[in-house]
């Protein structure tokens, strides 16, 4: 195994603790939005007139702890991929990985643009997008932080017999989990809590009744009980989530079955998803039954951006695999399957 230099190996390490970090700053969003906490900071980039960095830890109290705290986590996440890019440029001889780089620091810098929009056009439309590009960043910081790993400079990934099946299973599945979690996304934002009570049923049916006469005593149910009122739209939106769901498992099931026979690596990958999935599942359903919790309906969003990551990875990692993505100036061991890398 190659022993990178000094100045690479902290470039990994830097590029896999930004991925962490991110996760957590993606879960404070999460908390945002189940806390109604949203627009709790009514100004933007300042937070109360004040510059975000000086508002006052005595009012952070209530909801404004919950945004406020996210403004900040968001922004060192920026300064993380400032430090992150530069020392791509200067350590990282491979252009494809100095490109990644450049693309996260833009993209973060763009996330930060619709979530001052968010706050300064009130529009729940830009929310969406904003959660939706988080989650493609997270994504990339993976694929980043594997990228400039030691085990995968040094050929760890080497190619491998029998994955072009794998891969196009690992691709559909963090494609279909990525539009689930635009789903998601689109639910959480509408501010109308749960559309459908009762699971598995739907109202009492296997297919809801949204005709106009059934909507009315829905949301007059709803009023009664001081929830803001649902669409047929968001009923149904809330019915793709579900059956959605459910292609997702049983492609993490295929996916598992068919990586019966592959490396101990991507195996055991394939069943951490399928496990995810299943809490995944327990949590979805405890959020119905418990009628949005927020902390489980946290936990629910979090482990959703987790399992995009790691079907993401590994789909990333099937396809290296396949087409041998290589390290520009090292010699593989013989045994490798091939000798000099090219760019």
């Amino acid at each position: 195994m190659h022993d990178l230099p000094l100045n690479r190996r902290l470039l990994h390490i830097l590029a896999a603790c930004t991925a962490v970090y991110t996760f957590f700053v993606l879960a404070s969003g999460g908390l945002v939005t189940s806390k109604n906490a949203g627009m709790s900071v009514p100004d933007w980039p300042t937070t109360f007139g004040y510059n975000m960095f000086l508002f006052p830890v005595s009012r952070w109290v209530g909801p404004i702890f919950y945004e406020h705290s996210h403004r900040l986590l968001a922004s060192s996440v920026g300064l993380l991929l400032i430090a992150l890019a530069a020392g791509l440029a200067l350590a990282e001889p491979r252009r494809w990985v100095k490109m990644l780089g450049y693309c996260a620091l833009g993209s973060v810098c763009l996330q930060g643009v619709l979530g001052g929009l968010r706050v300064v056009l009130n529009e729940d439309q830009i929310g969406i997008l904003h959660g939706v590009l988080a989650q493609l960043l997270f994504v990339l910081l993976g694929v980043i932080a594997a990228a400039t790993s030691p085990g995968f400079v040094a050929g760890g990934w080497a190619p491998a017999r029998r994955v072009a099946s794998l891969r196009w299973l690992a691709l559909a599945l963090a494609v279909i989990v990525f539009a689930q979690l635009g789903i998601a996304a689109t639910m959480r934002h509408a501010h109308a809590g749960l559309s459908i009570h009762d699971f598995p049923a739907a109202y009492g049916r296997v297919l809801p009744d949204t005709s106009p006469a059934a909507l009315a005593a829905i949301n007059a149910a709803r009023q009664a009980a001081g929830e803001a009122p649902t669409t047929a739209g968001l009923i149904w939106l809330q019915m793709a989530h579900r059956a959605v769901a459910g292609a997702i498992f049983l492609l993490a099931l295929a996916l598992a079955w068919r990586a019966r026979d592959a490396i101990v690596g991507v195996r055991r990958t394939a069943w951490l998803l399928v496990a995810m999935l299943v809490v995944q599942i327990a949590l979805g359903i405890c959020t119905i039954w418990y009628d949005k919790p927020a902390d489980v309906a946290t936990a629910h969003m979090a482990l959703g951006a987790l399992t995009l990551f790691v079907s993401a990875r590994l789909a990333f990692r099937l396809f290296v695999m396949q087409v041998g993505l290589r390290e520009e100036t090292l010699e593989f061991p013989a045994g490798g399957g091939y000798s000099r890398l090219s760019a």
